[in-house]
């Protein structure tokens, strides 16, 4: 049995959910990453941003130094 037409665009709706893992370069930590992407239209966003308060500006150069001291491992290196 199939999914009704509803629950298909109910599905389609959902945000799409990455899992990622990672271990850092010293060997001394597993970093588990949760993504979650959800789509909407611009003016859903527009809204929200015009009605946000402002606020400090995000250390993008933090986050991307961060970045680059993991790199990716997948299950069977974590199991070794």
């Amino acid at each position: 049995m199939g999914l009704t037409n509803k629950k298909e665009e109910q599905l389609r709706k959902m945000p799409l959910i990455e899992f990622h893992a990672r271990k850092s370069k010293d060997g001394k930590y597993i970093v588990h990453q949760t993504i979650f992407t959800d789509i909407k239209p611009t003016k859903y966003y527009e809204k929200v941003v015009a009605n946000a308060p402002l606020t400090d500006a995000i250390d993008t150069d933090a986050a991307e130094r961060a970045a680059d001291a993991l790199e990716v491992v997948t299950a069977d290196k974590i199991k070794a």
